[in-house]
């Protein structure tokens, strides 16, 4: 089975020490990315670890894939135990940085203990450097950027960066890398921050050398570079009338199931003020959305659908440029846009103050510097709802996504099993609720349809694949197996463990079936839940056998 290479570096910024550890047995077992990752996560963080607690690691992977002249593979993964959720989180960026860490030699870089200074970590195939930053304090994203050119000629494609939110501990800040892309869910920019670690640089020459099919690599850059799917021009906004019309756009704060101004956010809106075309690293299908409104001076890359839907309909702003605009805020300050702008949305409706787009941008410069009411939002809805007397819409504390549960049944019932919470992208059963393949409506069959698609999106994150390859029907499942060697079933495999494992340290952490749980009624959930167990193996309450993982990974 195709995997990646090269040692794992661990970076002890308490003592500021480095070792290299030979993990080929890891990698030959789970791919790469989020898969080898999640291994040495589920291993090596103690499982009463303090998210924000040096005995927390953060985990910066790529997968084989990323030695590839294909598109579709700009990407790499980030793992650690999340100050959000309390549990085990993978999170993907795109943009340029993978082949840039690649060319360090190293699979896997693992960032552990606590500096007492503000650092910057510069990761070279010719040694690792320790500088003091001290001036970078409180630095947003871009200003980390143009700090590092200056000084180090290193550009945006080679810095992974904390912005503000990450350190004043924000529960969902970023990591950000090229300044506009975002390993974006769980709060693993505050792991960062909690280690007083600004940013990491990554260059060099010594990339492994990885034999793969050269005619899928062909086949799919080819398929990237000719499509005339509408996403290459409206990224994932394209669909936003459609579900807006068809399904649901949460609205006021999930109140509503429709936004009446959907058009004036939507895909038309947001290719209107796109000025150029974009993408990640060797990538043809150019889905980006660098955007700019010149009379109000605001230049970001997006937005893309989840923050047209949680900056735009769920606070009830109808201005593209105002979306534009929390977007913009959100990338300099290192901020997730989904669980900010719901945060933001709970605020309003606790205030009544929908629509109010002034008020959305000053509350996401608080929330960044936790000022005044930021300080509360930026604990997340779970830990808030109460407070400010609104409902509390997250699964295991992870606000939710724009792909409404209440409607698409089985993404519901995604959410409430999914290790990460709210996250649509754990599974994306939506995809199949939307295009009629499955019947929205109802859990009957949905476990396995959920089960199924969680492997994939384990495997397809180990790879490292991005996820728009398989929704534009661009990379199949008989390309998958020339590219890594083995039949498709044995990837889901390895997803499978992937899934069990992240599931396995929570339940260490004390979560179990009460944790599968919606803020809403979804019919059947409880037999689903059970059908679903029942498919992994897993006991009744929710929780992995040690015996089941005992097999490949630390049961105790």
């Amino acid at each position: 089975m195709l995997h990646a290479e090269g040692p794992l570096l661990t970076i002890d910024v308490s003592a500021r020490e480095t070792t290299e550890t030979d993990i080929d047995d890891e990698l030959e077992t789970f791919i790469g990315g989020r898969g080898v990752a999640t291994k040495l996560a589920h291993d090596r963080i103690p499982f009463d670890a303090d998210p924000f607690g040096p005995e927390n690691r953060a985990y910066l992977a790529t997968g084989p894939l990323q030695m590839s002249e294909m598109s579709f593979t700009g990407r790499m993964s980030m793992t650690g135990l999340s100050p959000l959720t309390d549990g085990l989180v993978s999170t993907n960026a795109g943009g340029y940085l993978s082949r840039n860490f690649a060319d360090t030699g190293y699979s896997v870089v693992e960032i552990t203990g606590a500096s007492d200074e503000l650092l910057a970590i510069h990761v070279t195939d010719e040694g690792i450097e320790f500088e003091a930053v001290p001036d970078l304090e409180g630095a947003a994203v871009p200003d980390v950027t143009d700090y590092m050119n200056e000084r180090r000629d290193l550009d945006a494609e080679n810095l992974v960066t904390v912005g503000p939110a990450g350190e004043n501990l924000v529960r969902y800040a970023c990591v950000m890398t090229y300044d506009s892309r975002a390993f974006g869910r769980g709060g693993l920019g505050a792991v960062l921050g909690s280690k007083n670690v600004k940013c990491v640089t990554f260059e060099g020459d010594s990339s492994p050398d990885i034999e793969m099919d050269e005619d899928v690599q062909s086949a799919v850059h080819r398929d990237a570079a000719t499509s005339d799917d509408m996403m290459r021009r409206q990224g994932t906004t394209q669909g936003t009338e459609f579900i807006n019309d068809n399904f649901s756009l949460p609205t006021r704060y999930f109140e509503k199931y429709h936004f009446e101004h959907a058009d004036e956010i939507g895909g038309d809106a947001v290719e209107e003020k796109k000025y150029k075309k974009a993408a990640c690293s060797v990538c043809a299908f150019a889905c980006k959305l660098p955007t700019r409104d010149e009379e109000r001076g605001v230049e970001t890359e997006g937005p893309e659908f989840e923050t047209v839907f949680s900056f735009g309909s769920n606070c009830e702003v109808d201005d593209v440029v105002d979306v534009m605009k929390s977007n913009e805020l959100c990338d300099r300050y290192g901020l997730d846009t989904i669980s900010a702008g719901n945060a933001v949305a709970a605020y309003l409706a606790a205030e009544d103050e929908f629509g109010n787009a002034e008020l959305v941008h000053e509350t996401v410069e608080k929330i960044a510097r936790r000022e005044g009411i930021g300080d509360t939002l930026a604990e997340g809805i779970g830990r808030f709802a109460d407070e400010l007397g609104v409902r509390d819409y997250t699964v295991k504390n992870m606000e939710f996504a724009a792909h409404d549960g209440r409607v698409l049944h089985g993404q519901g019932l995604s959410y409430a099993v999914a290790n990460r919470g709210g996250d649509h992208m754990y599974s994306t059963t939506l995809r199949v609720e939307y295009s009629g393949e499955v019947d929205p409506e109802g859990l009957e069959g949905k476990p396995a349809i959920v089960r199924r698609r969680e492997d994939h999106a384990a495997f397809r994150d180990s790879g490292i694949v991005c996820a728009f390859a398989g929704g534009t029907g661009l990379i199949t499942e008989d390309q998958h197996e020339l590219l890594f060697g083995c039949d498709y079933e044995d990837l889901l495999e390895v997803g499978g463990r992937v899934v069990e494992l992240e599931r396995h340290f929570n339940n260490k952490r004390g979560m179990n079936r009460e944790d599968d749980a919606l803020p809403y009624d979804l019919p059947g959930i409880e037999d689903a839940l059970d059908e679903y167990y029942e498919l992994r193996g897993w006991n009744d309450d929710g929780t992995v056998p040690d015996e089941t993982v005992g097999e490949y990974a630390q049961a105790d």
